[in-house]
């Protein structure tokens, strides 16, 4: 109960009331495809965990934008989800460890917490010349993959890079860049995006600390609360534009307004993900809304299969 007093009185610090706090829990409830009556027990994963499992967050081939979507995630907060959510023991971009020491403290979480931890995979694995492409401290993204994620509880492939092999594994790939599972033959759950929405990992994360295991998966290893439906099915725009209602009421020129961008390339009806639903920033808006065409970001091979950008398809 103290614990719980002291997360809400840190969020009041921060301008969030406990009222705004429990809409998120309830958008992320809805979000994870679960009933209302489990908001409390999100409520309940934030303010006051039961467990906190060991995360070890490694880094390939990337742009650490999955990680500043991250560290823009509210209610938890990133400190809350760092410090009292989640215990994560290596993540080069947020530990104050560098060099040989950060490279220590990584081979000390694998061996204390092997068959426990859980491994979320930033960045795409090059392949070709024995990973040559690319290193850490030393080691390739290959012999890393290779070594950290068979002795994890679980994997997060978080990104397109990790799940996909992103913008380096585009035409001609000379590094032979895949996603992680890909790369070395395993089955990760993956949140794909450039950047993925942090509600998707969050509500993953919640999911697994309220229910005791993962959630549902598609064919691809993605959850399917988050991309079981396309861009173009939950788009605001498509619904005005074809709304006889909406016509009716408002006019043909407001629809307009709505209207459904496919025609300027908009490749929502191939993507699968939440974005119209989850929006970004604290659900403030999403590409499609503030008028840019959806550019397949969360597919696979995007770079190659949904360019050139802006023509329609």
């Amino acid at each position: 109960m103290e614990k719980e007093r002291s997360f809400y009185q840190r969020l009041k610090e921060k301008g969030v009331s406990r009222r705004d706090f429990m809409k998120y829990c309830t958008a992320l409830t809805a979000t994870m495809g679960l009933s209302s009556s489990f908001v409390p027990g999100v409520a309940e994963v934030f303010a006051a965990p039961a467990q906190r499992p060991p995360v070890v967050w490694l880094h390939f081939a990337e742009c650490t934008g999955c990680s500043e979507s991250l560290l823009r995630s509210q209610y938890p907060y990133i400190d809350e989800l760092v410090l009292e959510v989640l215990s994560v023991e290596y993540h080069e971009t947020i530990m104050a460890a560098a060099g040989h020491q950060a490279e220590e403290q990584l081979q000390n979480a694998i061996k204390k917490y092997e068959g426990k931890f859980i491994c979320i995979v930033e960045g795409g694995v090059g392949t070709k010349y024995n990973g040559g492409y690319g290193k850490v401290g030393g080691r390739s993204f290959l012999e890393i993959a290779k070594d950290v994620c068979p002795k994890a509880a679980a994997v997060i492939a978080y990104g397109t890079c990790a799940t996909f092999g992103g913008i380096q594994a585009a035409a001609p790939n000379p590094g032979g860049y895949k996603g992680v599972g890909e790369a070395i033959g395993i089955k990760p759950l993956q949140i794909p995006g450039c950047p993925p929405n942090p509600i998707n990992l969050v509500g993953t994360v919640v999911n697994y600390l309220l229910l005791g295991k993962l959630p549902e998966l598609d064919d691809m290893g993605r959850p399917l609360f988050a991309f079981g439906n396309t861009i173009h099915d939950k788009c605001p725009r498509r619904s005005h534009f074809e709304n006889e209602e909406f016509v009716e009421e408002f006019g043909s020129e407001e629809a307009a307004m709505g209207y459904c961008l496919y025609k300027m390339g908009c490749r929502g009806p191939e993507t699968y993900n939440n974005c119209p639903t989850a929006k970004f920033n604290d659900g403030t808006s999403w590409p499609v809304e503030a008028g840019h065409p959806c550019i397949g970001c969360s597919q696979p091979n995007f770079w190659d299969t949904m360019t050139p950008f802006y023509e329609e398809m």
